[in-house]
């Protein structure tokens, strides 16, 4: 296979998924905008975690909300749970890999926040175990997936799945969903001040 044809295959593959997305049931989506924006408006809390591409995703979406997606208003709290270099080694080296996002949830998530995973496999052992100790604390819980959403997806409030395997193309449609959820949620904070 020639160069182009590479990229307008990957094009074309990454435009069918968003398009199969788009023809289904997005509420999930939206009801995770309002679960984010209920805890937000509340003085909660969003907590970001996820692996390799799926961290940079959380950390995007912490950014988004702390600084700004596309308009001026107050600060959101949002903290990425992959950040913290000393905190993550800590913890993997004392506990183990499996427990670097549930030790910072019990540490930091409150009743009322919201912990926002993300896993391209819907497999990832530590997100599970966030999930789980986010459950155990009293959070809502997102979860944003590809495959079938695996253990992931099955552990959540709220399940916002893209159905395939391929990680690349679900990592495609992951950033898209995650900068409609912060439009959504800028918008009903600039609504509502």
């Amino acid at each position: 296979m020639r160069e182009s044809e590479l990229v307008t295959a990957a094009l074309a593959e990454t435009i069918a998924l968003h398009e199969r997305l788009r023809q289904g049931d997005v509420s999930a989506v939206t009801e995770a905008a309002a679960a984010i924006f209920e805890a937000l408006g509340q003085g909660g809390r969003l907590l970001t975690f996820g692996n390799g591409g799926s961290a940079a995703d959380a950390q995007h979406v912490a950014a988004e909300f702390v600084g700004r997606f596309l308009r001026e208003r107050p600060s959101l709290s949002a903290v990425a749970l992959s950040t913290d270099t000393s905190v993550l080694t800590s913890i993997a080296n004392d506990y183990s890999f499996d427990q670097v996002f549930a030790r910072q949830i019990e540490a930091l998530g409150r009743h009322g926040d919201v912990a926002f995973g993300i896993s391209t496999s819907g497999r990832s052992a530590n997100v599970i175990a966030g999930f789980t100790a986010a459950r155990a604390r009293g959070l809502k819980t997102i979860a944003l997936t590809g495959a079938d959403g695996g253990a992931v997806g099955s552990l959540v409030d709220i399940h916002i799945n893209v159905p395939s395997t391929s990680t690349p193309r679900v990592q495609e449609v992951h950033r898209t969903l995650l900068h409609v959820i912060c439009d959504l949620v800028e918008r009903a904070f600039v609504e509502r001040w």
